[in-house]
């Protein structure tokens, strides 16, 4: 046991832009590619992840000091401070059973493979992370690691169904074939299914409105660098930066989002020889069996429109904090919310004014589910150490992945008659989406096949 534990934290240590790549290296050479084309597509891959995360890294820590200073500037004071995805890992990696949750997850996906239930092999065990913070929560609220471990399992479930349902999807978004992103942070899509076919009968709402789209639209005033600086700019003067240091942010946004597509065209780069290669190796061994690989949200970063709705949905967020009754949650360490634009981006197809309304509808829902685990969440950080909480303070994560989840399998676990309701329901409205979404999408590619010939 302890040699697993060893074994998965040297893992962890790597880093995902190492770890990565040497699982796609051995993917590559299990589906018969050359020993140098495999090398080559797999550090190609560590790359374009490792640049992704730079460019990544570098859009954040420019927007978000400066959504946090216009959050200090509204003189808001709440109790609920938030520690964003970064404290959350912290008291996950800190439970001693983590490590369980890899065997579990491999066991899963080897098992549904098999037995064709689904068409995605997720190898971001990276973000496995989200999982265990989901046993974690269960065990803490229900007295149960058992049952902590069953949700997760669950989790890991439809994790992989939407991973099927993103694939097609995902290759028409970025360009990359064969891959697809299987995170919980889209799980939310699902639930936001049932008001997205009420936006496809709506006039305007249900017109192509990608940035693509935009640029014939607006011309200079929706290219990537324009765009980006004009959007840093007015975050600046929200702000309170003053013209020079607007400006700076300015310039800033408008590297980052035009860098964001230079570099995602690595990830095509990479992948496409190893997804051609699979298909082959699969089309000889089982017939035309259809496998996606699943990957990490970064893949999709270089899309413009989860930038842009992302920092146009941070004062609407700020602005609930403060409004809504009960919300106990001042955003801050959370405040760019990659946990709906992501999902978003994907159940719209890019559709940029309907990933701002679902972040704006939506926001409530985070601060509230936020709200809710706040005293559970400061409460393992005490109890493990993992995170320092200051006297007074309570920790929390303002737009916390896959809290709906999260809340209602949790007390259904506890034996509450509202989380067990909640729970079936749940896997009703993600049934409705698996095979409504499932239906759209084998009419939808079929038009562009039709329209394409």
């Amino acid at each position: 046991m302890n040699y697993l534990q060893s074994a998965i934290q040297y893992v962890l240590d790597l880093g995902p832009e190492v770890f990565v790549p040497i699982i796609m290296l051995i993917i590559g050479l299990l589906a018969r590619m050359k020993l140098k084309d495999a090398i080559s597509a797999a550090v190609i891959f560590g790359v374009a992840f490792s640049g992704m995360t730079l460019v990544v890294d570098f859009m954040l820590d420019a927007i978000s000091p400066a959504a946090q200073s216009f959050a200090e500037n509204t003189g808001i004071e709440l109790s609920g401070v938030d520690g964003g995805w970064t404290a959350a890992a912290a008291i996950t990696w800190a439970w001693p059973l983590a490590f369980l949750m890899f065997p579990i997850q491999i066991l899963i996906n080897v098992a549904m493979l098999l037995l064709n239930l689904t068409k995605t092999l997720n190898v971001d065990m990276w973000n496995v992370w989200g999982k265990i913070f989901t046993a974690v929560l269960v065990t803490f609220i229900s007295g149960s690691t058992i049952l902590g471990f069953i949700v997760a399992g669950i989790q890991t479930i439809v994790e992989l169904k939407i991973g099927d349902i993103w694939g097609e999807e995902i290759e028409e978004i970025s360009g990359i074939p064969g891959v697809t992103v299987p995170h919980h942070m889209t799980l939310i899509a699902a639930l936001l299914y049932p008001i997205d076919k009420i936006m496809d009968r709506i006039p305007f709402l249900n017109k192509k409105m990608d940035a693509e789209t935009l640029k014939d639209k607006l011309g200079v005033f929706a290219e990537n660098h324009i765009m980006g600086g004009i959007i840093g700019f007015l975050l600046g003067l929200a702000a309170a930066y003053g013209l020079q240091d607007s400006l700076i942010l300015a310039i800033q946004s408008a590297t980052a989002l035009t860098l964001f597509p230079m570099v995602s065209k690595l990830f095509m780069q990479a992948l496409t020889p190893i997804s051609d290669a699979i298909s082959d190796f699969m089309k000889k061994r089982i017939g035309d069996k259809e496998i996606f690989i699943g990957l990490d949200w970064p893949i999709l970063a270089g899309r413009n429109e989860i930038w842009v709705s992302a920092i146009i949905i941070v004062p609407f967020l700020l602005g609930f904090s403060v409004i809504l009754p009960g919300n106990s949650v001042l955003p801050f360490g959370g405040i760019i919310n990659l946990s709906i634009v992501v999902a978003v981006l994907l159940l719209t197809r890019g559709n940029l004014i309907r990933m701002i309304i679902y972040g704006i509808i939506t926001a409530p829902v985070f601060l509230y589910i936020a709200t809710y685990f706040t005293p559970y969440i400061t409460k393992l950080a005490t109890d493990t150490g993992a995170v320092d909480v200051e006297s007074g303070n309570l920790l929390s994560w303002s737009t916390i992945e896959n809290g709906e989840f999260k809340i209602v399998f949790a007390n259904a676990m506890d034996g509450q008659w509202w989380g067990i309701l909640g729970a079936i329901l749940w896997l009703a409205l993600f049934a409705f989406f698996y095979f409504g979404r499932k239906k759209d999408n084998n009419k939808y590619f079929k038009d562009d096949l039709e329209k394409d010939s």
